[in-house]
């Protein structure tokens, strides 16, 4: 099974020129998977020369704007930019709890499309803990983390592919057991250690994270711009103890699954 990880956008609430909301996309097999839809991911999709059409599933780890709010975008040009023809298969989002209400609450402010795009759309909601098989090619598990009462990491695995993606969290969770093994450690890296809060994470607490994990691929998203342009976020996690390979996300980034070198085709 081929499979390739691609960051569409890695930003936070700041708004930057260089990327957009925190977006990112796995292909592996049948699945074609958006993790997060963040401010400006339909755009970023059609740049990359991505087939935005033939997303299979979005997976959200939580509700604040800079991971949902693109949502409206992506879901209004299904409905509405394929003309004259129609998108048939089915889409599939799969959040936690209280993401049916979020979409219907978005229908109710913008239109019907949200819930009734004119194709299948199905919301699965999924509880922290839990196991689900998307589309039998690749296997999701969640866990809990303390950035806001729904957050959670989403873990992806199948026939190469070994992929965690922390969303938003804090120091105060087993990320480290949760990633154990991971090919790829796609891990929130916010502020530095002295300013962090008990709902981001910093160079030391990342690092303890990755070490635990032992991941191959360690690659930093969510960092503040203030942040990487003060200091070199990689050599503050390697200097907190993480020996491994470490990468810091852009706009762009591609890597194929398991083996690869970032960023090529």
């Amino acid at each position: 099974m081929s499979a390739r990880f691609t960051v569409v956008g890695c930003g936070t609430v700041v708004p930057e020129a260089a990327t957009g909301g925190s977006s990112y996309l796995l292909e592996s097999g049948s699945v074609s998977a958006l993790l997060d839809c963040g401010p400006g991911t339909v755009r970023t999709l059609a740049v990359l020369g991505i087939d935005w059409a033939g997303i299979t599933d979005i997976l959200l780890t939580h509700f604040h704007t800079d991971h949902v709010g693109g949502l409206p975008g992506l879901l209004f040009s299904l409905t509405h930019g394929l003309l004259p023809d129609r998108r048939t298969r089915p889409l599939t989002v799969w959040g936690p709890p209280g993401t049916r209400s979020m979409f219907r609450r978005l229908a109710d402010a913008l239109g019907p499309y949200m819930v009734d795009p004119g194709f299948p759309l199905e919301i699965s909601e999924i509880k922290p803990g839990s196991s689900h098989t998307i589309r039998d090619d690749v296997l999701l598990t969640t866990t809990s983390t303390p950035h806001t009462e729904e957050s959670q990491a989403l873990r992806l695995e199948g026939e190469g592919v070994s992929v965690v993606y922390t969303g938003d969290s804090g120091p105060a969770v087993e990320l480290g057991a949760f990633a154990a093994g991971c090919d790829l450690f796609v891990c929130e890296c916010s502020l530095p250690d002295e300013l962090v809060g008990a709902n981001h994470l910093s160079p030391r607490t990342t690092a303890k994270f990755a070490t635990e994990a032992s991941a191959g691929l360690l690659l930093l998203t969510h960092v503040y711009p203030q942040f990487r342009a003060a200091a070199d976020v990689v050599a503050l996690v390697r200097a907190a103890g993480f020996g491994g390979r470490t990468e810091l996300a852009s706009e762009g980034w591609s890597h194929a699954l398991p083996t690869g070198e970032a960023g090529a085709a």
